[in-house]
């Protein structure tokens, strides 16, 4: 399967939660009212009595629901939340100690290979078992937990392993399954918290009231609850066993280094992967060892399969099969393939689809290749707040155009201190003399440092970087790339409660943004009207339906921010319009075999604003073949 097509299958296990979590609820309303019906000594004499079925069924509905929605909007800031109830402490870079920056290192090249923004990482620093988990509702709030006895226990490959382990869940759509999984099932948990608030009421009734002991019924609810939460193992078991042996596969994809992950197994088999957390139990199903103390049902109810069986298959993958199929050459000497002589490999739009959410061992090489090239000054500023807002500003100042960069200044020094803008015009500086294919990481790059500012302050550090591209009189296709891109990966920062729904599962309703987005890619892309509009057309035979709309032959006149709007109702549809979305574009751009790094950027900028991370392999196959020739 593909990446769009995991997404499908998330959204399906989603269906398959609620739907085994409606008969838990079923189960524990006929367990509640037996127990009603014995404590109104009705039973055995009278099993059926329909308004206090009514009022059970209603009262029990209702209690589960207060739980889950609490829950649920407790999570609303996304994986952070369960990073700090685990105890677990944001890494910085600079106060980390050799370890942990060794993990932030791995964080980021894993990051940048596969397109998706850096997440936050924390350490569990009271956690000396070897264990890890990803957690966020998006790709944008992601963070990465990591417990202090895995960076003391793993080597580089074997924390590799276990990290790639952790990118799967965040790319296979596995994180928003299991917070909602988190959420539904606490809503039973309270079932089990009322229970034991009546039994501690025992003493308090017996001296003051008469009647039924309320002490029983909360007994009694203890054990209902009780059963819920084997329900909830239940569940979390039916949910995340075949998205662990899943994750597995991808981690060894990924490095191509089936014994990285298999001797993290194998140490952990000899060791611990159990945690002291009093929250390890309800967020048993997101970790990359099982973190709860075995039963001797744990077969039956254990969120992970076992450690043997793990191990067998990750060594029994061959690495030769994960590995990509080989491009065929041109045949034709004097043919040029993406825009390079020679004979360079061909990359067709069936494989820029194929890479969305997906990480090869070249992808890692051309991440440490450009994370090599940055320079020690930015390296270091990307991980510090102040920094990373100047170089944010830096990446959208004109320093080509000394009369445009000279009105950028004059705007920023009105609305920055003189320290930003010093660190601004040293930053600028130094980027105009990167390669161009280094803009786009670095945009990444500096988000989680940004993130940390609080909502306010983002939303302002956006209108500043608005008010620099207004200081240039026109609007470039970079200011668009770059306002694209940061204001996405930002959007959890300034609204942390906004959720992101499928609204459009038709292609009729989104076909108006489908050309707008192909309209813009063939302009890019082409110079002779002729061309763009047949880099246009072959991008709009693609979408599904196209011999239904009625389509013009040419692209339509569209501004930038007409773009972006359209843009964000294309965020909205379901992973299969997204799949065609993007495999339209990847034809649009690689009609002529030749691909300029504004189309790779452009091309990426639209995969990773619909949540389709996409390796920058475009960029690295141009720089691989052009130092060849």
């Amino acid at each position: 399967m593909n990446f769009f097509e995991h997404q499908d299958k998330a959204r399906q296990n989603t269906q398959q939660l609620l739907g085994l979590f409606a008969l838990s609820i079923v189960v524990m309303i006929f367990a509640i009212y037996t127990a009603a019906l014995f404590l109104l000594r009705l039973a055995p004499r009278i099993w059926w009595e329909p308004q206090i079925f009514f009022c059970v069924s209603s009262v029990t509905i209702i209690a589960i629901a207060i739980g889950s929605v609490y829950k649920i909007f407790c999570l609303r800031e996304g994986g952070r939340v369960i990073a700090q109830e685990l105890g677990g402490r944001i890494l910085i870079a600079d106060i980390a100690n050799p370890q942990e920056k060794q993990l932030l290192n791995i964080v980021e090249e894993m990051a940048i290979a596969s397109g998706v923004p850096v997440p936050e990482v924390y350490l569990l620093d009271a956690e000396m078992s070897i264990n890890a988990f990803a957690a966020g509702f998006t790709l944008n709030d992601a963070v990465i937990g990591v417990t202090r006895g895995t960076l003391l226990s793993l080597n580089r490959d074997e924390l590799q392993g276990v990290i790639g382990h952790e990118f799967s869940h965040i790319l296979n759509g596995d994180m928003r399954l299991n917070l909602r999984l988190l959420g539904l099932l606490h809503g039973i948990l309270f079932i089990y918290l009322t229970g034991n608030l009546l039994w501690r009421m025992r003493d308090y009734q017996s001296r003051e009231q008469k009647g039924p002991p309320l002490w029983a019924f909360g007994l009694a609810l203890m054990v209902i609850g009780w059963i819920g939460l084997i329900c909830g193992r239940l569940i979390k078991a039916a949910v995340s066993r075949q998205r662990e042996f899943l994750a597995d596969a991808c981690a060894v994809q990924f490095t191509r280094n089936p014994n990285g992950i298999a001797s993290a197994f194998e140490k952990l088999q000899r060791l611990d992967s159990r945690l002291i957390s009093p929250q390890a139990e309800a967020s048993s199903h997101m970790f990359f060892g099982n973190p709860l103390n075995p039963f001797f049902w744990e077969a039956m109810f254990a969120t992970h399969p076992p450690l043997t069986e793990r191990i067998r298959r990750v060594r029994g993958l061959n690495t030769r099969d994960l590995a990509p199929p080989p491009t065929r050459r041109s045949h034709n000497s004097d043919s040029r393939t993406m825009g390079f002589a020679g004979g360079s490999p061909t990359i067709t739009p069936e494989q820029v689809v194929n890479q969305v959410g997906s990480v090869a061992p070249e992808h890692f090489a051309h991440a440490q290749a450009l994370l090599s090239k940055l320079p020690e000054s930015l390296r270091l500023g990307v991980r510090e707040q102040h920094s990373a807002m100047a170089i944010a500003f830096a990446l959208a100042l004109e320093i080509e155009n000394p009369q445009v960069y000279e009105r950028q200044l004059v705007w920023l020094r009105e609305v920055q201190p003189n320290e930003v803008v010093e660190q601004t015009l040293t930053f600028s500086h130094e980027i105009s003399q990167l390669d161009p294919g280094l803009r786009l990481p670095l945009i990444d790059l500096v988000v989680p440092a940004i993130r940390k500012l609080s909502p306010k302050e983002c939303h302002r550090l956006r209108k500043c970087i608005q008010g620099l591209i207004v200081a240039t009189g026109s609007f470039s296709l970079w200011h668009f790339i770059l306002q694209l891109v940061l204001w996405h990966r930002l959007q959890s920062c300034i609204d942390p409660a906004a959720t992101i729904k499928v609204e459009f599962t038709s292609i009729e309703d989104i076909w108006l943004d489908s050309i707008n987005v192909l309209s813009t890619i063939a302009r890019v892309g082409q110079s002779r009207p002729d061309d763009i509009a047949y880099a246009f057309r072959s991008g709009v035979f693609r979408l599904p339906g196209a011999g239904k709309q009625a389509t013009a032959d040419t692209p339509v006149n569209c501004n930038f921010s007409e773009v972006k709007k359209s843009m964000e109702r294309l965020r909205l549809a379901a992973p299969k319009l997204k799949q065609a979305i993007v495999d339209a574009c990847a034809h649009t751009v690689l009609l002529d075999n030749q691909v300029t790094n504004s189309e790779a950027d452009l091309l990426r900028a639209i995969a990773m604003t619909l949540d389709c991370p996409i390796p920058p392999f475009l960029n690295s196959q141009r720089r691989i073949t052009k130092a060849r020739s």
